[in-house]
């Protein structure tokens, strides 16, 4: 573990108003050592790499100080959170992470450290996902979790959610990472998640307590949940998304990107489909991402995996089956159904609750339904 001193220094380092975390590890790197940095004058500090006026004025003996007693502050406030900081050089930073361009020099971490270390895959997608993607999300997750691999997000609305959710329904670890400080719940109304996955994975940040959730922190936030995974998915993105962002942080880190395909008239799937035609991976089923990885993949536990056996499934007369025929992933009205299969109105309602007591579609708000999410992928 890297002493408190080391920490504190650390910590100062990386609290420095305009230094960034390449040039942070690069004065570190070039004197040996943070608490060297903080000792080095303003003309061998600018040697090494330019400094920002606000840098310059953090320099001086008063503003030193100022950031060693803030950086106490921090670790102070740390072990009241029960939130472990981890430096650059402490062996339990993430390995992988550790090697990207530019790792943050600190991680707070609220949970399970080590999990950090362990085989993740990065799920990402847009915040007003739609209803197949959120299920498609939640289910990829529940899967790769029964597999042993850590499901790392953003805790975001939308697919980021889900991800977590699937994870855990699986009793499986997840880590979400956060674009503003650990004492900051956000989004708010995820205060539950936040708890559920501290207490069986990790919540991480690289940002200092009292950090705002303000636009710019999220982009930088991504590029530490593609550096921890070893390949990201991307499930329902827009162009211009977020999710686009991480998907072009993995490929600078030399990660997989894996994307899911959705309507082609939908613009949630425009940003997956390009990701596509530059060349990610299509994922039409769960194997698509564990056999990239088979070289790490616990096949001993695949057999908590759900799994559809149409041995198993259940018995449809000619009409349940017409129907069924019909409905596909995304919602559908009765009278779309009824101008598909040629029904009327009654028989539909009728078949739809047959096929909906054998578990095999699924009844959406505004009378729509869809084929049930319980059919593995």
């Amino acid at each position: 573990m890297t002493d408190e001193t080391q920490l504190q220094s650390w910590l100062a380092l990386h609290l420095m108003p305009g230094l960034g975390p390449v040039s942070c590890l690069k004065l570190a790197a070039h004197f040996s050592g943070p608490d060297k940095v903080l000792t080095a004058s303003v003309a061998d500090l600018g040697h090494v790499c330019r400094l920002r006026q606000e840098t310059l004025a953090a320099l001086s003996d008063a503003g030193r100080h100022n950031l060693l007693v803030r950086a106490e502050k921090e670790i102070k406030a740390a072990a009241d959170k029960n939130i472990k900081i981890l430096a650059c050089d402490d062996p339990l930073y993430p390995y992988l992470l550790r090697n990207i361009h530019d790792p943050p020099p600190v991680l707070y971490v609220l949970g399970n450290p080590a999990m950090l270390n362990g085989k993740g895959i990065g799920m990402v997608g847009s915040r007003a996902a739609t209803h197949y993607g959120k299920e498609i999300a939640r289910k990829m997750a529940n899967t790769l979790a029964s597999y042993g691999y850590a499901i790392i997000s953003g805790m975001a609305l939308g697919i980021d959610t889900a991800a977590h959710q699937g994870a855990l329904e699986a009793e499986g670890g997840t880590i979400a990472v956060l674009g503003c400080g650990l004492d900051i719940i956000y989004p708010p109304s995820n205060r539950k998640l936040y708890h559920d996955i501290a207490s069986s994975g990790a919540v991480v940040s690289e940002y200092p307590f009292g950090s705002k959730p303000e636009n710019f922190r999220f982009p930088a936030r991504n590029r530490i949940i593609s550096g921890l995974s070893v390949g990201i998915v991307v499930v329902e993105a827009a162009n211009r998304s977020g999710s686009l962002i991480t998907a072009r942080h993995a490929l600078e880190q030399g990660r997989e990107v894996f994307a899911v395909p959705g309507r082609i008239d939908s613009v949630k799937s425009e940003g997956t489909h390009n990701l596509l035609q530059q060349g990610a991976k299509l994922v039409h089923s769960i194997n698509d991402i564990v056999e990239e990885f088979s070289f790490a993949a616990p096949h001993e536990n695949q057999a908590n995996a759900p799994e559809y056996n149409s041995k198993n499934a259940p018995v449809l007369n000619p009409e349940e089956a017409a129907l069924l025929a019909c409905l596909d992933v995304y919602p559908q009205t009765v009278d779309e159904l009824v101008r598909d299969s040629g029904f009327t109105p009654q028989k539909i309602n009728e078949l739809l609750l047959l096929l909906e007591l054998k578990g095999l579609i699924e009844s959406l708000p505004g009378k729509s339904f869809q084929k049930s999410s319980n059919i593995s992928i």
